[in-house]
């Protein structure tokens, strides 16, 4: 059996073949954060051939004061749908669908980029990012507005025609910053045990399911672990995985926490397919996991040890563009 080339046909948002293009941030928006022609060509090249089931846009700011560098796509002004229709429409138009990840930096923003001071849960630099400052701690009214942007970015997702939308909690990100022991040391009921630290992944969850209705797919990108002494666990994570789920979301993305899009030390294929195991064996909705996956029989091996629903392949199709129909041509031959 072809696992990779299996439709998925559970849940809200039904995919041909379980090959991924995940965020990959670009640096090709305007300076103002449009999409322009240059992003929109990009994304054109990449879904060619409509080989991938389903692209997920990269990571784009919800608010001024979360935008995490220059050049970072934009979500945060309603201008903005009319072009991002147009990468929509042109990615849709190659076969595959597609998601808009929205995200806020939190203290991994920089004063230089946002102009303003960054921002978290606690007054704890960001072990993510090397030379970061310390955060001013978020108040919160100001949390209250972080989840309204959240939500008026997801509207805006879907008023641009895309299939659905991804919220970002990986990578060392504000969402990611909340719920890792780390960084958030509040002792309100933003902070404490995990309960408390995903209390705003839950209301940005119910508000932005409130505004786009049923049927429109959530996803999460979970980063699970953080690998770092006093960190964010698994344990934790599935525990934050079934709340997501029971409060609407559709899909989980897992990846890294503060450690990022890597693992100190690891290098083998599928690194963070330990983490998707763990959490597909407690919900019930698609799990995708990324990482260091470059070949077809890679992607096939998490498949079928049910590590994980969904494949994303990254680096590999940033390299190479025909990537996707090379793995799909190969399968064919087996």
């Amino acid at each position: 059996m072809l696992y990779l080339q299996e439709p998925l046909t559970s849940g809200k948002l039904a995919l041909k073949n379980r090959l991924v293009m995940p965020p990959m941030a670009t640096a090709k928006a305007e300076a103002d954060g449009r999409a322009n022609q240059d992003l929109i060509s990009y994304y054109d090249e990449k879904s060619k051939g409509g080989y991938l089931s389903l692209v997920i846009i990269e990571h784009s700011y919800v608010s001024r004061q979360g935008k995490a560098r220059y050049r970072q796509l934009s979500i945060a002004e309603d201008s903005l749908v009319d072009d991002l229709k147009k990468l929509a429409d042109t990615i849709h138009g190659n076969g595959p669908k597609t998601v808009m990840q929205i995200n806020h930096a939190g203290s991994a923003a920089e004063r230089e980029v946002t102009g303003s001071d960054p921002v978290g849960p606690s007054p704890v630099v960001n072990p993510s990012k090397d030379n970061s400052a310390t955060p001013r701690e978020l108040g919160k009214t100001e949390i209250e507005t972080i989840v309204d942007d959240f939500k008026k970015a997801a509207i805006r997702v879907k008023n641009a025609g895309f299939d659905g939308v991804e919220i970002h909690s990986a990578h060392g990100y504000l969402l990611n910053q909340f719920l890792s022991p780390i960084t958030n040391q509040r002792t309100d009921e933003y902070g404490g045990d995990v309960a408390g630290r995903i209390r705003i992944h839950l209301e940005i969850i119910r508000s932005v399911r409130q505004a786009v209705g049923e049927e429109f797919p959530i996803l999460l990108r979970l980063g699970a672990a953080d690998f770092m002494e006093g960190g964010l666990t698994i344990e934790d994570s599935k525990a934050a995985a079934q709340a997501f789920e029971k409060a609407g979301i559709d899909m989980l993305d897992i990846s890294g926490g503060m450690c990022r899009y890597t693992i100190p030390g690891v290098n083998e294929p599928g690194y963070f397919s330990p983490l998707s195991k763990a959490i597909k064996e407690v919900v019930s909705v698609p799990v995708i996991v990324t990482g260091g996956i470059a070949k077809a029989d890679e992607a096939e091996a998490v498949l079928r040890q049910k590590r994980a629903d969904l494949i994303g392949v990254g680096r590999a199709i940033l390299k190479d563009s025909d990537w996707a129909k090379n793995a799909m041509d190969y399968l064919k031959d087996q």
